[in-house]
């Protein structure tokens, strides 16, 4: 009986050593080498939402960093007009465009926040100073006449002044689009090209009005 119970538990113990070789063979991948394994389980461990981030570059904190004051001088622009626009289209383009670009400001804020860099303020937006250096940005006198127009002055100006501004904000998304790391950022600046550049063709159409 004991030589019965002592060869039991020897095939026991040979079952579990196979299945755990098994086990780490099939976690090891094709080649089986433990530093697959390893990387397998570390990967499996990080959270997706610091994976997505890990791919950023200088190039991404860049584009956010900028196209944030950028955007809020446009809703700045767009708020303008909701009670000094004669014309009903440019009223209905600057909500269109407020709308849009609100979100954007909160997202890459995320972003900038999850990448530990420096999230840009609205007050810090400086229209004279290295804000302007951006591309399309109003300079200080720019701002102080369109918040001095009415009517159809003022329709004329915001719509100049915003293609210019949008031309600047279609620069600064191409650049990130093939500088940039991050897909999410790269995804962000297609939209733009493709949604601004549509807006500034139906901005140029409104003043050829």
């Amino acid at each position: 009986m004991t030589s019965y119970r002592r060869t039991a538990r020897t095939a026991a113990t040979a079952a579990a050593v196979t299945a755990a070789a098994l086990t780490l063979a099939a976690c090891g991948g094709d080649n089986g080498s433990p530093s697959s394994s390893a990387s397998t389980s570390a990967s499996a461990s990080t959270p997706a939402s610091a994976a997505a981030g890990s791919a950023h570059n200088a190039a991404d904190v860049s584009f956010a960093q900028g196209m944030i004051p950028h955007h809020q001088q446009a809703v700045e622009m767009a708020d303008l007009a909701a009670t000094r626009a004669s014309s009903a289209e440019v009223g209905k383009l600057a909500a269109e465009i407020k709308k849009a670009q609100a979100p954007e400001i909160r997202t890459l804020s995320g972003w900038l926040t999850s990448w530990d860099a420096q999230v840009p303020t609205q007050g810090s937006m400086d229209h004279s100073g290295s804000g302007h250096s951006m591309p399309g940005m109003m300079a200080e006198g720019d701002m102080s006449t369109l918040e001095k127009a009415s009517g159809r002055a003022f329709d004329t100006a915001f719509l100049k002044l915003m293609v210019r501004h949008h031309e600047g904000a279609v620069e600064m998304a191409r650049t990130e689009k093939s500088d940039g790391a991050d897909q999410r950022a790269k995804d962000m600046a297609d939209a733009i090209i493709t949604s601004q550049s549509a807006e500034i063709t139906r901005m140029n159409n409104l003043l050829d009005k």
